[in-house]
């Protein structure tokens, strides 16, 4: 136990309690722990389902940074780090992404926090215990000389992904002596003088029981894994995408907040969603398989529907800048299935975790027509569009997939960069469909994790982190955002808390 055990009012069942399980709700634990608070962390997933959304993610976090040197005190040794470029990422850098890809739409005092404590948050967790790396898989290509280039603003991650980092926090969190109850169905809030003094929990039996505490800091995740709210607020169609995460984020608890007079924060009209592996069995949800399951090489390749024809600018930025929005150009996709298509040329260079995956949903021929028949689009409309697209690119500029190279295929819609003819058989197919990782909408907060209410003020006691803090994302994300957010508003909340 820590240091403040049998201190807090006895009447309480822990000073901080924190309803969720991921990655923010950890965090929040952590920074709450550290500072001699009790805390109880209620998460709704059985023990073998542990680990919230962030289980699921590939672990990579968005940090700024002055290039490798600033990173090898807390990043594991690589033999490779030797022959290593990484490019700096400055908060500013980080600033103008967000509010690129958002269109301007992140919360500015929000992103001030975000861009310049990110970076000390992953110290801070890895002095407590989290091991990170540089992700040489996902964020460089090897070079001719062998040398690497890591590009996109996004270079370091978890060692051992999602799964490696949620087993690295609960272990903090047992050396910490925080207790963690698993099963903990929390639909409530508990108020008493105008404060939140704890929340409701309906155990298995039906029974409700009431759990108080001087705080609760509500980690919990957005309404990704509820088909009728997605469909409420994201529009028709969204019931159909697949949860690429845990089922147990269905918005109970932004649904308790607001109803406690907590105001929205953030777009409720959008959310992260990816390519996602169409047919495979088990294609949501899935623990062992868990972010396998994305396709993320299709920068290098082209994309086609149904009827043949390409319908969006595969090349138009570096991956980490495009996935989170394209999941939903798929959606709206005839029957929300597309394919992904590269040659033999190609192939090898696939991100081997999730195009080598077990099951893959992969067609192969060796010609296009062929492998059109293959996967039920006719023959002759892929033949043109794979033609007209090989056609329109000047191959005298060199590919080079660690930089944005400008190798366009000039034409519609246009390829902006890594443009190469697919002329080489075999020729692959993968299906994708949409997968939706989570919801951009939440509560609405300040920097601090203070949930407020429609006039701005603080609600007493309730705090939000993670997901269910709103106001970051609208329409698409900077790669690697998320799991960052969710250490600094955790750190932040739990520090308050």
């Amino acid at each position: 136990m820590n240091a403040s055990a049998g201190t807090a009012n006895p009447g309480n069942a822990a000073d901080v309690i924190v309803v969720g399980g991921g990655n923010a709700a950890f965090t929040a634990a952590h920074a709450a722990a550290v500072r001699g608070r009790r805390v109880l962390i209620l998460e709704k997933a059985p023990r073998e389902q542990f680990g919230g959304n962030s289980y699921y993610t590939a672990g990579a976090t968005r940090i700024a940074h002055r290039g490798l040197t600033d990173l090898v005190d807390f990043i594991e040794p690589d033999e490779r780090h030797a022959t290593t470029d990484v490019p700096p990422y400055s908060p500013a850098d980080y600033a103008h992404d967000l509010a690129k890809v958002t269109n301007g739409r992140n919360d500015p005092d929000l992103t001030e926090a975000l861009v310049n404590e990110a970076a000390p948050g992953l110290r801070w967790l890895h002095s407590l215990g989290l091991k990170y790396r540089l992700m040489y898989e996902r964020q460089a290509y090897e070079r001719a000389d062998g040398t690497y280039l890591f590009w996109g603003g996004l270079h370091v991650g978890n060692v051992g992904g999602g799964e490696g980092l949620m087993h690295d926090h609960v272990r903090v969190a047992d050396q910490l002596g925080t207790e963690v109850r698993y099963g903990q169905d929390v639909f409530g809030l508990l108020t008493e003088n105008g404060a939140v003094a704890g929340v409701k929990v309906r155990q298995d039996n039906g029974i409700v029981e009431e759990l108080r505490a001087e705080s609760v800091v509500l980690a919990a995740g957005g309404f990704e894994a509820n088909r009728e709210l997605r469909r409420a607020h994201l529009g028709p169609g969204w019931e159909n995408a697949k949860v690429r995460g845990t089922p147990f984020n269905t918005g109970q608890m932004l649904t308790a907040a607001l109803s406690l007079g907590a105001a929205k924060g953030g777009d409720w009209q959008s959310c992260h969603s990816t390519q996602w592996d169409a047919f495979t069995p088990g294609n949501e949800s899935n623990r062992e398989l868990t972010n396998r399951l994305t396709r993320q090489s299709y920068p290098l390749g082209i994309i086609v529907n149904r009827d043949g024809e390409r319908f969006l600018d595969e090349g138009a930025d570096f991956r980490n800048y495009t996935y989170a929005k394209y999941g939903k150009e798929i959606l709206e996709q005839p029957g929300s299935v597309a394919y992904q298509l590269f040659d033999a040329g190609l192939r090898p260079m696939l991100r081997a975790e999730e195009y080598d995956m077990p099951g893959v949903s992969v067609a192969r021929a060796d010609s296009v027509e062929e492998l059109a028949a293959r996967i039920g689009v006719d023959p002759e409309r892929l033949a043109k569009t794979v033609n007209d697209y090989n056609r329109s690119i000047d191959v005298s500029i060199p590919f080079d997939p660690n930089v944005k190279d400008g190798r366009r295929a000039d034409t519609m819609p246009p390829k902006s960069n890594w443009a190469t003819p697919l002329t080489t058989g075999p020729f692959y197919a993968y299906a994708v469909t949409c997968g939706i990782t989570f919801t951009f909408g939440g509560l609405k907060g300040d920097p601090h994790g203070r949930v407020l209410d429609d006039r701005g003020r603080p609600l007493p006691g309730l705090y939000a982190c993670g997901e269910m803090l709103g106001g970051l994302f609208s329409g698409n994300y900077p790669g690697g955002s998320g799991l960052a957010a969710g250490v600094v508003f955790g750190r932040r909340a739990g520090s308050l808390a």
